[in-house]
């Protein structure tokens, strides 16, 4: 097995050879903005799609600066989602687990008028850590590091919510999605956000490739490695935070934790050029 010495400096080669002082050519990608150029960047280190959550390239992760302002852990699903709990399934009456998914998506979500009052479960509706927003909707970690998105009747400021909220819904504490922290429980199958985040980042550790003002790439970064425990900490003081997009129509959960790009740059221990 190669050293990390030996790998951060292959890394560092392909780096000079195939991105230092280039400009990406993403002509005809249909991706968004920013995943264009990311796709084109993993490109050039050999990177391509896979979904074994490993770390990119020799231990080390791959991080693509993005214009948004804020830059993804993982897409990350939860292991448990309310509309397939069986308890409720006279509420979410499917056989098809879309269908069921957009049945949460109206009741816990909210409508987009820019996309045809298509409902969503992002933006004023998705659940930060600690604090109820209007839609009653809140993260919490319970002590063995799950991460909880929990529904309470009494909080949900929206007027018509008693015709919303089906009555066997318009309780307290109420969980609506569970990703397992330290372990999966006996009997369960999935990965823990404890393999998520250790498979990915605290291996190596992590690099990005940094743009000059016109847009060529001339540095390339190394953060430290990132345990769970640092991980989970971050989530509860705010730092790293849930950025739902699931909306209807769509499969793709969409579910990320992000921080943003200046807390991904205060990571950083070593640039080169």
């Amino acid at each position: 097995m190669e050293s990390i010495m030996d790998a951060k400096e292959k890394i560092v080669e392909i780096f000079r050879k195939n991105v230092k002082g280039r400009k990406p050519d993403v002509t005809g990608k249909t991706a968004t903005h920013d995943g264009k150029y990311g796709h084109w960047l993993e490109q050039q280190f050999g990177i391509y799609a896979n979904s074994d959550n490993s770390a990119d390239l020799m231990g080390y992760e791959l991080k693509s600066e993005t214009t948004s302002g804020k830059t993804t852990f993982g897409d990350w699903s939860a292991n448990i989602y309310i509309f397939n709990d069986p308890t409720f399934r006279s509420v979410f009456r499917s056989s098809l687990a879309l269908q069921r998914r957009d049945k949460f998506l109206a009741i816990f979500g909210k409508p987009n008028s820019n996309k045809g009052g298509r409902y969503s479960w992002s933006g004023e509706c998705c659940p930060s850590i600690n604090k109820f927003n209007n839609f009653g909707q809140r993260l919490i970690i319970l002590e063995n590091n799950d991460i909880v998105a929990d529904y309470c009747y009494s909080k949900d400021k929206r007027n018509n919510k008693h015709t919303i909220v089906p009555l066997v819904l318009q309780k307290e504490n109420l969980t609506l999605a569970r990703w397992y922290g330290n372990s999966i429980p006996i009997f369960k199958t999935g990965k823990c956000l404890r393999e998520k985040v250790e498979d990915k980042f605290n291996q190596n550790g992590w690099f990005t490739c940094k743009k000059d003002a016109f847009g060529y790439y001339q540095e390339i970064c190394f953060g430290k490695p990132l345990s769970f425990n640092e991980w989970i900490k971050l989530v509860a003081k705010g730092v790293i935070f849930f950025d739902s997009g699931m909306h209807q129509g769509n499969p793709r959960p969409y579910s990320e934790w992000r921080a943003f790009n200046d807390y991904w740059d205060s990571l950083i221990v070593e640039r080169i050029k």
